[in-house]
């Protein structure tokens, strides 16, 4: 029984290497605080649940759900409405709207509606591992663009080989960033629909982290450029704004002849999404948005106290704008290991797990990723472990 060639492509996921190391550190004995995965530690919002539970009693809401269904319809329109508030950005619920069984799953089935084995998609590399592995389960071309600290993580579209875009239909974007926390302007933004124009290229944006930004940042939407609509889709995730990972729900917006070639390939798929998570999802977006508010002040916290707390121990990281991540280079010490190398060294000692960069593709190595999902009690625990690490003879 032999796996498809386009599968042996692909590296073996990060979080099963990390789970493995995990295993092995309880096995040990150890006390695990996980600081790997993006995995939201909070419940989700009360009335997001009580929604469920209500809707979920009723037998109506237990078929399969289609596209002309109420729950579905009010669904797209409440998408609409939240992104016309929060972006200014006006969408026609029934072509410019689709509802995603998470974004994950609708960005992956991007490359595989619109990719043949002579395409190529454009990948900035490090990246979130669905961009380029999207790509190749779907057969395509994959195409890194290092993107480097120096250049804020930002791709330079001019210096891709001409040969290459001319081959390219697809290119992936990602801000704020996930893994690095990098962030994006609306400049950078008008500069990559004015590259796009004339070639056939589409640009699809993951708009993850929108909400979670600090210190007066607000994410922009690709689609709030003039002209985007005529090569954009714009994915977003009720995961991270709301703690709803668990419920797998997102949304693609954007160009209408994008997403209806989308929805075509989901069609024949999927059937939908559980109706009760339709109806909780439309009173996540249009209900009350203080748990929002509440859910960010968490991660703010988090954040000062990991970012401050490792520089008292001289691990020196950057203050991230957005995203619940810290992105960092692997301390002096241990700078002639790989970020797998470091972070199996940190697991083993002290039970505290991190990302290793380079889960995120190749231009990722030399860094590691913290997650901030672990109260703060937990992240000082990790801190004292990690100042063990840095203190000890090598």
């Amino acid at each position: 029984m032999h796996e498809a060639n386009r599968l042996k492509r692909l590296p073996l996921y990060l979080f099963t290497i990390i789970d493995g190391l995990k295993n092995e550190a309880i096995n040990a004995g150890l006390d695990i605080i996980d600081l790997g995965m993006g995995n939201p530690d909070q419940g989700t919002p009360k009335h997001i649940v009580d929604e469920l539970c209500k809707t979920a009693v009723m037998k109506e809401n237990h078929r399969y759900s289609r596209p002309i269904d109420k729950s579905e319809i009010e669904l797209r329109g409440a998408i609409a409405a939240w992104y016309y508030k929060k972006f200014g950005v006006s969408l026609d619920p029934k072509s410019e709207v689709l509802p995603l069984i998470g974004s994950k799953e609708g960005i992956a089935h991007l490359s595989l509606a619109f990719l043949n084995n002579d395409d190529i998609a454009l990948v900035p590399n490090p990246a979130y591992p669905v961009h380029f592995n999207g790509v190749l389960i779907a057969g395509g071309i994959l195409h890194n663009i290092p993107i480097y600290e120096k250049d804020g993580y930002l791709p330079n579209f001019q210096k891709i080989p001409n040969d290459i875009v001319e081959k390219s239909k697809l290119i992936f974007l990602s801000y704020p960033h996930n893994p690095t926390t990098a962030v994006a302007n609306m400049e950078f933004f008008r500069d990559a629909v004015n590259w796009a124009k004339g070639k056939e290229i589409i640009i699809g944006h993951d708009l993850a982290y929108s909400d979670i930004a600090f210190d007066g940042y607000k994410a922009p939407s690709i689609l709030q450029v003039k002209g985007s609509k005529e090569m954009c889709i714009e994915f977003h995730t009720c995961s991270k704004t709301y703690n709803m990972a668990g419920w797998r729900i997102g949304f693609a917006v954007g160009n209408r002849d994008i997403v209806k070639t989308l929805e075509k390939t989901k069609s024949y798929i999927d059937f939908g999404i559980f109706k009760p998570i339709q109806y909780a999802t439309i009173k996540a977006l249009s209900g009350p948005q203080t748990c929002v508010k509440r859910i960010i002040g968490i991660y703010k916290k988090r954040r000062d106290f990991l970012v401050s707390g490792l520089k008292e121990i001289g691990w020196d990281v950057p203050m991230p704008k957005a995203t619940f991540y810290v992105w960092a280079r692997i301390p002096d010490k241990y700078s002639a290991l790989t970020s797998m190398e470091f972070v199996s060294l940190l697991i083993k000692e002290t039970g505290v797990v991190i990302a290793p960069g380079t889960g995120f593709g190749e231009y990722g190595e030399g860094y590691v990723r913290f997650a901030l999902v672990e109260d703060i009690s937990r992240l000082k625990e990790g801190i004292k472990r990690i100042k063990r690490v840095l203190e000890m003879e090598t």
